[in-house]
């Protein structure tokens, strides 16, 4: 037997041409006496590219459910031999589930949960189920809360444990680490696991959506573990998503408007006496005709887009610099309450002259609406700055060659030999001297080399997609990425990638 099979979907050593399969096992010796033939191992192949082909027709768009005829879900949101779903409540009661689980409270994980959820128990963090009891109305007698980084058994599940640890993503959200043996086929997949009754215990990691650091692959509760399934959040599984670091775009964004209230050089050391290629030097030359305007009129009002959810970090972050308070409207106020983030609501203030940072919508900074909104506070601040933080306004540097593509470890060298500074960022073209707007490449999901990193730094032996899965030309580009993961390992003896900071790679 070349290798051991974690379940049914395992992937064999020599796929068939053309197969759609997103994990490869790591390549152990055999032993004997095991109940997995090589045989089996190849049947396991063909299992997967047809639970995949079954898990497409589940997210049919076209299909509308009924009461007598519910949308059934697909086998990555169930966890394989255990009673428990992870973010499929628009596929309401789950056969033979008894744990449903919520990564963190963004609207494509918690589709169709509202204040008429029955179908049983929702496990999560306690800023998530603040926020969907706010939000959804659901009833706070399924909500389950559960503490960060320590095991609790799961009731109800033949003894699976689950361990919460921070996603790095939106307030509340958590990946779930679970641990236990297989005890029953639940959901609504036709392919079923040959180890449920055995002894064997099985750990998955669920990642939902999360922004990877070496916390992650360092946390005494992964580490040093083989993980039979990762769950892995794949928004940006492409080479051409490498942006920079969260925490240096998070601290240029603070650095830049600390220098923008103060007056001070827009360029770092390295760029002194060089005229950049932006409206920078434009914009500086009319720095002291505002001088006086704002000794008059007031400040510099800074205004940050974000979702319901998210983004609070730059906005935090730029507060703390200014030394400001932060004002958004009382819905968003609310919302934020809902998080348990007792920094955030200390800086909060209902009056928008106190808070010289404001939250809008993130739609609001790319439109018209933003001078609307700036309008409404015409004599008390001189000018306005927005940042639009997304992952989309990332573009590569330029000389970047994005057609040939190096190896994973020159694409992750590469990365880290570049670092992101508050000179990175440019005004948009639109921008005039009254308003600047920054598009700021910043994601809560994890860049192509930060999931790179990840992947190279722990033992795992299946790694399941979980975003973009929905076209079989999709799901190959993944798994051709996957499998060089594991190549890379292979190669380098169980390979770690070194980190530049705590919490980043």
């Amino acid at each position: 037997m070349p290798h051991a099979v974690t379940g049914p979907f395992t992937k064999a050593e020599s796929p068939s041409a053309g197969s759609s399969v997103l994990s490869r096992p790591i390549q152990r010796k055999s032993t004997p006496g095991s109940d997995v033939s090589a045989f089996a191992a190849l049947m396991s192949s063909n299992k997967e590219v047809e639970a995949w082909k079954e898990a497409s027709v589940a997210e049919d768009r076209n299909f509308r459910p009924t009461r007598a005829n519910r949308r059934h879900a697909p086998f990555y949101k169930v966890l394989q031999g255990m009673p428990i779903a992870v973010d499929a409540f628009r596929y309401g009661s789950i056969p033979e589930i008894t744990a449903y689980f919520l990564t963190h409270a963004h609207s494509d994980h918690y589709t169709n949960l509202s204040s008429n959820w029955r179908s049983g128990p929702i496990y999560c963090s306690e800023g998530t189920g603040n926020l969907i009891v706010h939000m959804l109305g659901v009833d706070r007698k399924w909500v389950r809360p559960l503490p960060m980084d320590v095991p609790t058994i799961v009731p109800d599940t033949g003894g699976v444990s689950v361990t919460l640890i921070e996603a790095n993503h939106c307030p509340g959200s958590c990946l779930f680490l679970f641990e236990g043996p297989q005890t029953v086929n639940a959901g609504d997949s036709a392919y079923k696991s040959p180890f449920v009754g055995t002894k064997r215990i099985f750990r998955y990691l669920h990642c939902g959506d999360f922004r990877a650091s070496p916390q992650h692959v360092l946390h005494p509760c992964v580490k040093g573990k083989r993980l039979d399934h990762v769950y892995l959040d794949t928004t940006y599984l492409d080479p051409k998503y490498c942006f920079p670091p969260q925490p240096q775009v998070i601290a240029a964004c603070a650095e830049l408007a600390r220098r923008i209230v103060r007056g001070e050089s827009l360029e770092d050391g390295d760029l002194k006496g060089k005229k950049r290629e932006t409206m920078d030097g434009w914009i500086t030359v009319h720095e002291k005709a505002y001088k006086k305007e704002e000794s008059a009129a007031g400040r510099v009002l800074f205004i940050v887009g974000t979702y319901s959810i998210g983004k609070e970090r730059i906005v935090k972050a730029i507060a703390r610099a200014l030394g400001t308070k932060i004002f958004c409207d009382s819905r968003k106020e609310a919302i934020l309450r809902c998080e348990a983030d007792p920094e955030l609501d200390a800086l909060l203030t209902r009056d928008p002259l106190e808070g010289a940072v404001h939250l809008v919508p993130l739609g609001v900074i790319a439109s018209d609406r933003l001078k609307d909104y700036i309008g409404r506070f015409k004599g008390h601040y001189s000018r306005a700055v927005g940042f639009r933080p997304t992952g989309w306004t990332y573009t590569p540097p330029s000389g970047t060659d994005t057609t040939n593509i190096p190896s994973i470890p020159a694409l992750i060298k590469r990365a880290q030999s570049r670092t992101y500074t508050f000179a990175n960022l440019r005004p948009t073209k639109n921008s005039s001297p009254g308003l600047q707007v920054y598009g700021v490449p910043y994601s809560e999901h994890s860049s192509f080399v930060e999931l790179s990193a990840f992947a190279l730094s722990f033992d795992w032996c299946r790694m399941i997609a979980t975003v973009n899965v929905g076209s079989e030309s999709g799901r190959k580009k993944m798994s051709r990425w996957i499998e060089r993961w594991e190549a890379e390992r292979k190669k380098g003896g169980g390979m770690t990638v070194q980190q530049r900071a705590p919490d980043y790679w």
